[in-house]
């Protein structure tokens, strides 16, 4: 595929995992009061990687396929898969874990979600890559790839992650978007 530069393979992948777990084992209070919740479709994925090392409370899946603000523009008929997420959230410390974070348009909708099962008492943010680029004033607490400033990679452009078992190995890759295109659009990684 013309216009893709390998970022990561699966050894600096493992160790940006491992960073994350670090920087979340810092957390006051990690391990059994801790939750966390992973957003489809590489979050959920890069959660039970977390929560094998950690051992939280309770891990969870969310699809916010529903709450998102361009739903619209994905397709007539947007692929919904299930939430998981079966402990109370109500009064818990909870760990949003994304792969990537760019617009924050994602995190918005899956704290919209989390609010429409419970009122937790503080939600962090976890990701494998900051791209940078917010359109909402959203942060990552916990990040294990911070691209943002990086003048080598153009607004257009869009960070993919892939993740084992989903994928067929763990990298990240950065990919000129197709003239025409918004990188927000179709976020999911072809599986050719």
């Amino acid at each position: 595929m013309a216009g893709v530069k390998r970022l990561a393979g699966p050894e600096d992948v493992s160790a940006l995992v491992d960073a994350l777990g670090d920087q979340l084992c810092t957390l006051a209070g990690a391990g059994e009061s801790c939750c966390l919740v992973g957003i489809r479709s590489r979050g959920d994925v890069l959660a039970q990687r977390l929560a094998a090392r950690l051992k939280p409370g309770h891990v969870g899946t969310l699809d916010i396929t529903l709450y998102r603000d361009d739903l619209s523009e994905i397709g007539n008929q947007p692929v919904v898969r299930p939430s998981h997420i079966d402990f109370a959230v109500d009064g818990r410390d909870l760990v949003l874990v994304d792969d990537v974070i760019m617009t924050g348009r994602s995190i918005r909708a899956a704290m919209q979600s989390i609010m429409d099962i419970g009122r937790p008492r503080r939600i962090w943010l976890a990701v494998l890559v900051d791209r940078g680029g917010r359109e909402l004033p959203i942060a990552p607490d916990f990040i294990g790839l911070d691209l943002r400033g990086e003048s080598s990679i153009a607004p257009g452009s869009r960070i993919t992650v892939q993740l084992t078992p989903t994928d067929p190995e763990d990298a990240i890759l950065l990919a000129d978007s197709p003239a025409g295109t918004s990188p927000r659009i179709g976020t999911e990684p072809s599986s050719a």
